[in-house]
């Protein structure tokens, strides 16, 4: 009887949390799923049943597939220098001998991270500029006349300026997720390897990569998820241009929305971008649960 009473006690506790998820969360969703099965004009509030329409419109949109495309670049070039770069730098790091070099190294890397992206976005339009930029007369002191280029202004390099930018503020913080990752490694462990002959390459290969398998698969799963849902630092370079080919599914969410006054179609990409970050979290969390490693 006691038993039971601190099991019902236990999940009277999770009522309040339940309630507010009900609330801000899973409501939001179903009415999200609703907006997009409507034509409806936000100004005048005049509303009208289409059913899937404002789905079969987004699939034959080209600027939805740009979008699409935009933000699985972004992801996949996310996953190269947050997840395995960050990975690579942090077990650089915590290799040094000298703690003092390690918690200044970490510090250094971090700072990028605590700015925020509005002002990351500010700074590398600055530097993007092509006739004052910083990057532009770097690149003329190296080598005059041929790297000069309107980063932003071209289709060519548009998009990958504003990831370029993102991966620059976002890099020290997986760095130092996985220096914490790396931390929790027994030293035993390593000491072992190396008295069995392993150098430093083949023992982060066999010992430091295989034990950080579960913080890889979080941020993998982190970083895909914050792919799909970039919108400032988008909107603050490049607005989507030049000629929308820069807009990630965010930004195009927004233009539909808030500037063409289609509701119902900006639902529609809203519930795309559900089920895809939704879709990747669930593979994600049943890989890793699979590859789950105890020592």
């Amino acid at each position: 009887m006691r038993t039971l009473y601190r099991r019902a006690a236990g999940l009277a506790w999770t009522v309040p949390a339940l309630v507010l998820l009900a609330v801000f969360v899973y409501l939001p969703l179903v009415q999200n799923f609703g907006y997009s099965t409507l034509s409806w004009d936000i100004y005048s509030g005049s509303q009208q049943f289409v059913g899937l329409d404002n789905y079969r419109d987004l699939f034959a949109d080209p600027v939805f597939w740009t979008s699409f495309t935009n933000n699985l670049w972004y992801a996949l070039l996310s996953i190269v220098f947050q997840v395995f770069g960050g990975l690579l730098l942090a077990a650089l790091i915590e290799s040094i001998r000298s703690t003092r070099w390690q918690r200044a190294l970490r510090t250094i890397y971090f700072i990028p991270s605590a700015i925020s992206l509005t002002v990351a976005g500010l700074l590398f339009y600055f530097i993007y500029e092509p006739n004052l930029g910083l990057l532009n007369h770097a690149l003329e002191a190296v080598a005059p006349g041929t790297f000069d280029h309107a980063w932003l202004g071209q289709e060519s390099t548009a998009m990958t300026a504003v990831i370029a930018m993102s991966q620059w503020q976002g890099f020290g913080y997986s760095t130092l997720l996985f220096a914490v990752a790396i931390q929790r490694i027994p030293a035993e462990l390593h000491e072992a390897a190396a008295l069995d002959g392993a150098g430093p390459v083949r023992r982060f290969f066999r010992v430091t990569l295989p034990l950080v398998r579960e913080m890889t698969g979080l941020m993998v799963l982190v970083t895909v998820s914050g792919a799909f849902q970039v919108f400032n630092e988008v909107m603050v370079m490049t607005s989507g241009g030049p000629d929308n080919s820069t807009h990630v599914l965010g930004t195009w969410l927004y233009r539909n929305g808030f500037v063409r006054n289609d509701f119902g179609h900006a639902a529609a990409i809203g519930t795309v971008i559900f089920v895809i970050t939704l879709t990747v979290a669930m593979a994600q969390l049943w890989f890793t649960r699979r590859r789950r490693v105890e020592w």
